[in-house]
């Protein structure tokens, strides 16, 4: 993946926080019906990290930290319920602009003084350094930078994973790269993305992962919260479960880490044409209402 240079457009959401609507990728960076909300309600409240904050430590893994308003609402939650808990955490992000032009233009105005001076910190520095927090933005293409992590030594037990949708930026939700993922998470940690796509959970599964429904702010359909163990997991519906029968489960894979988004995309088309799996449109026909789309993948 190439260093985005598309403009980064400053647009309001409905809770009064703003987003960057990013040319490159063509999507927003947070649902429009409110950034901060979501940060908070899709992935802190989530992942019940007030709960684990109340641990001595806890280890964070924020994928496409973007301008940083996960991390912000997981820190912000920590100082609140337990300021001496000590936390690890890692950021993975392509472009280098945005959480830049979050602290420039004043985007993280909404959060403390305190998580404000850190936000800066890894926006300028990369890196964060207090008493109670050692954090670490990784600049790059994630697919890479991912491997500087040891599974052995680095286990999160909360990762926010939050690239734009797979149909924009499928290098990110390929089988392979979601194995790389997991391998991160602690056997008894959470991680936490906006999107139901049948694809993205079915690499998950194939990564051994359990998962199940979460509430996503601002967005018709649900998010989805992965662990190693089922247990605590909402189940998943009768519509959800036969989705992933379709051939929209059908995942993006990546054996190199290293393709581009045309050769994922098409790797995938190829595999869809040739699948036993029922068609999607069958599944649609039975669930959905006319004319309404099958769930977005964000």
């Amino acid at each position: 993946m190439s260093t985005p240079t598309g403009n980064l457009v400053l647009e309001p959401t409905a809770d009064g926080s703003m987003t960057l609507f990013s040319e490159d990728f063509g999507e927003w960076f947070h649902s429009r019906q409110g950034a901060y909300t979501e940060a908070y309600a899709t992935y802190v409240e989530a992942t019940d990290l007030a709960s684990l904050a109340q641990a001595p430590a806890l280890t964070l893994l924020d994928v496409c930290y973007g301008l940083g308003y996960n991390t912000a609402a997981a820190l912000d939650t920590v100082l609140r319920v337990n300021p001496a808990c000590r936390v690890r955490l890692v950021g993975l992000e392509l472009d280098p602009r945005v959480p830049r032009q979050a602290v420039d233009q004043g985007l993280i105005g909404g959060w403390s003084a305190s998580v404000q001076a850190c936000l800066q910190d890894l926006a300028m520095a990369g890196e964060a350094q207090r008493p109670w927090l050692e954090a670490n933005l990784l600049w790059g293409d994630a697919r890479q930078r991912i491997g500087e992590l040891d599974p052995a030594g680095f286990q999160a037990d909360v990762i926010f994973f939050d690239p734009f949708s797979p149909p924009h930026c499928p290098e990110l939700w390929t089988v392979e790269f979601i194995e790389r993922v997991a391998a991160c998470l602690h056997p008894e940690g959470k991680l936490v993305t906006y999107s139901c796509a049948a694809a993205v959970r079915t690499a998950m599964q194939a990564a051994g992962l359990s998962i199940g429904p979460i509430s996503a702010a601002g967005r018709r359909w649900p998010g989805t919260l992965a662990q190693v163990n089922p247990t605590g997991l909402a189940p998943l519906s009768d519509q959800e479960r036969e989705h992933l029968l379709t051939r929209a489960a059908v995942p993006y894979r990546d054996p190199t880490l290293g393709d581009s988004a045309d050769a994922i995309r098409q790797r995938r088309q190829r595999e869809q044409a040739v699948s036993n799996l029922v068609p999607t449109s069958r599944w649609r026909k039975r669930w959905l209402p006319p004319h309404q789309k099958v769930p977005p993948a964000r």
